[in-house]
């Protein structure tokens, strides 16, 4: 885009109010952040998170299987991207298969879409893509309270291209104004024909499978296929804005607010201080960076990875990485159960990672 077009959308979106406070609904739309890993082989096995924060993968039934990662590619303003590569194909589609990478969005973040009143508003969702050749992919907006959706098709070249896609202003049902799943955003790439053979709409309307994903091809036609994915962004309105670039400290901690993973950098790395409710069992609180979405789901590593200070290397059997929390969720304690009944009750001791770096303690509470 030139200067002068840039300067000319940007006075049509001052015009009609567009521009006022944060306007990127989408959380890592730059894919800066990725707390799992930076790669991820035989996506599409399971559904899951992988790599880049917030971006889901939604499989069924495939056989086909692809190489994730967050990959450097520098482009207008951007350093990171999603890219998948194909490589195992599947060309013998099955009708309830599908493919889609996801953006999950909480109805309290959507209530200036106005949406199921006479005033709701339009959106539109740009982002850049380009992949291994021509491809025709769709976009589904899912309205989940609902059920209603809408899907537009866009086409990938060898080169990054922005896509602009609007959808129209949807007066029937509202979004729920709380911290649950509400609406997601998904881009479709390989779907059998329980999701293709229908017609797609030109507004929402009460979903329909066949109309879900009508008109694309198969990201898994090949293993020479691949797809890369960045810069997308979800506003209120019918124009497209340049990308809102945030620090990469900011999108981290919005992405706290979903996933947050802790890592010991050094052997005996303290994690928090608790006492002893028995001879085998204590625990420790620990602090989050930010409050999280609701009580989320605790993992850790190993149970090995775990010990306690003063006590003998190896002796943790059990882990409970979120045993007990805070109302709002800002703050967690870690049970540990000893063998051999080495701790004294009522004595506070220090939980600490083992004689490692291994210790990775992961909180999520993902939509």
């Amino acid at each position: 885009m030139t200067k002068a077009a840039e300067l000319a959308k940007m006075g049509e979106v001052l015009t009609n109010s567009q521009i006022g406070g944060r306007r990127n609904i989408i959380i890592n739309g730059a894919m800066n952040v990725a707390q799992r890993a930076t790669s991820a082989t035989g996506v599409g096995a399971s559904a899951g998170y992988f790599t880049c924060d917030r971006w889901k993968i939604e499989t069924n039934a495939t056989a086909g299987r692809a190489t994730m990662s967050q990959t450097a590619d520098v482009h207008d303003g951007f350093a990171n991207c999603l890219k998948l590569d194909c490589t195992t194909a599947d060309t013998s589609i099955a009708a309830s298969e599908l493919f889609q990478i996801s953006h999950k969005l909480e109805g309290q973040d959507l209530q200036q879409l106005k949406k199921g009143t006479s005033s709701a508003e339009s959106f539109t969702v740009s982002f850049y893509v380009k992949a291994s050749g021509s491809f025709t992919f769709g976009l589904e907006a899912f309205d989940n309270d609902n059920d209603r959706q809408m899907t537009k098709l866009f086409t990938t070249t060898t080169d990054w291209v922005r896509h602009e896609l609007t959808f129209p202003a949807d007066t029937t049902g509202t979004l729920d104004d709380d911290n649950a799943l509400s609406m997601f955003l998904s881009f479709w790439l390989h779907s059998g024909s329980t999701f293709t053979s229908g017609t797609l709409g030109t507004s929402f309307a009460s979903s329909t499978s066949g109309n879900r994903a009508a008109g694309i091809d198969s990201f898994f036609s090949s293993t020479d296929n691949n797809f890369f994915l960045t810069g997308v962004q979800m506003e209120v309105g019918s124009q497209a804005t340049p990308f809102e670039h945030r620090s990469f400290g900011e999108e981290r901690q919005l992405c706290y607010r979903y996933y947050y993973q802790m890592k010991a950098a050094t052997s005996f790395m303290k994690i928090g201080h608790g006492r002893a409710y028995d001879t085998s069992n204590t625990t420790a609180t620990y602090p989050v960076p930010v409050p999280m979405r609701a009580n989320p789901t605790g993992s850790v590593s190993a149970n090995s990875d775990v010990g306690v200070a003063g006590l003998s290397s190896g002796g943790t059997t059990g882990t409970n990485a979120a045993a007990e929390t805070f109302d709002d969720f800002s703050r967690f304690a870690i049970n540990v159960t000893r063998s051999g009944a080495d701790l004294t009750s009522g004595n506070i001791f220090q939980v600490e990672s083992d004689n490692n770096t291994d210790m990775t303690i992961k909180l999520d509470a993902e939509l």
